[in-house]
């Protein structure tokens, strides 16, 4: 299968990463990481502003269609650049939210509340996470589950919260905040509400789980690939014994084998948006085979990136930091590797 993307998703991919190139993000991720919101906020309606969620809402709700390569292209992009905020969370939540209200516009009832959250995901006026249990490849909202219940990204900040409970998803509430390993993320334990509002939601929670999976390790593998043009660039630049770095045949092997495993999850990842986006000739098990394989690639650019920066690696006023820790941080956002191998050995078998 050969992944060649038309003229419209070339363009559009190019008008996100100018807009990236412009606006900062790394300014915007360590102002988020220290409690300041705005400068991430405005990044998010700049982002929606290009049609980042329309393009996973029907058009009857005033989306684009049904668009996971062109969606898996801008969020490679924004992995790059180490942008914070549950933006997986609120474009799978669209998506999701989007499919179970067609065929429903011009009802009343309950499903008001849900078109509003629409409109506000649609224009960047809001942000949105889910929290979920762990046990499938999809399950947890990038995040842990455990004893405590289940933990979503940033809740305490979103517009609106949800909880994954089976195929049901429910509103909840935000309770305790607690840091993650990425300053940028922060977990939040979620609690269904109170029985007399826990009516399901109208959604489509397997298009919900799958967008976020697709979307994750879009991320994970934009971050992989900073990473290597980073640790490329600095390998050029740091001299030891009179010469650079880079010129070092230890130092070239661990760069082209980082090079390598990101240029062959490249093709998984697209394999996985046509998955998604349900094309007859895909193949279910790349979703969680990209989901594996973006991770892992990532992880190897992080260990490789700090091995070739050195100490400067570990300090936390380096920007290449932001991206190492948030490549291990995802690397269990919606789907460990263990729940990705298990699910790619069941759909073979």
């Amino acid at each position: 299968m050969r992944f060649v993307p038309d003229e419209d998703h070339r363009a559009y991919t190019a008008t996100v990463r100018r807009l990236l190139a412009d606006a900062e993000p790394v300014k915007a991720a360590r102002a988020w990481a220290a409690g300041e919101h705005g400068p991430g906020r405005e990044l998010w309606r700049t982002l929606a502003d290009t049609g980042l969620t329309a393009l996973a809402m029907a058009e009857e709700h005033g989306g684009m269609g049904w668009y996971p390569p062109e969606l898996a292209s801008a969020f490679v992009e924004i992995g790059r650049t180490g942008a914070p905020g549950p933006l997986v969370e609120s474009v799978a939540l669209a998506g999701a939210l989007s499919a179970g209200l067609t065929g429903t516009a011009g009802t009343s009832g309950p499903a008001e509340g849900e078109r509003g959250l629409l409109e506000r995901l649609l224009s960047g006026g809001t942000l949105a996470t889910v929290a979920g249990p762990a046990g499938s490849y999809a399950g947890s909202a990038g995040s842990y589950a455990g004893p405590a219940g289940p933990y979503a990204v940033d809740a305490h900040l979103a517009g609106a919260v949800f909880v994954l409970d089976g195929d049901a998803l429910l509103p909840a509430r935000a309770g305790e905040v607690f840091t993650s390993l990425d300053p940028t993320r922060r977990l939040v334990r979620c609690e269904a509400a109170p029985a007399r509002s826990r009516q399901p939601v109208p959604a489509d929670t397997a298009r919900l789980r799958a967008l976020a999976t697709l979307l994750t390790a879009a991320q994970v593998l934009g971050a992989g690939r900073a990473l290597l043009e980073g640790s490329v660039r600095y390998a050029g630049q740091r001299t030891q014994f009179g010469r650079p770095v880079g010129s070092f045949q230890a130092v070239k092997h661990q760069l082209a084998d980082v090079a390598i495993a990101l240029e062959f999850a490249t093709p998984l990842l697209y394999g996985a948006a046509l998955t998604v986006r349900g094309d007859a000739a895909a193949d279910p098990r790349d979703l969680p085979a990209a989901k594996l394989a973006c991770t892992r690639a990532a992880h190897l650019a992080s260990r490789v990136a700090l091995q070739v920066h050195g100490a400067l690696g570990y300090t936390g006023e380096y920007d290449l930091t932001l991206l190492i820790r948030k490549a291990r941080a995802l690397r269990s956002a919606w789907g460990t590797a263990s729940e990705c191998e298990a699910a790619v050995l069941a759909a073979t078998g």
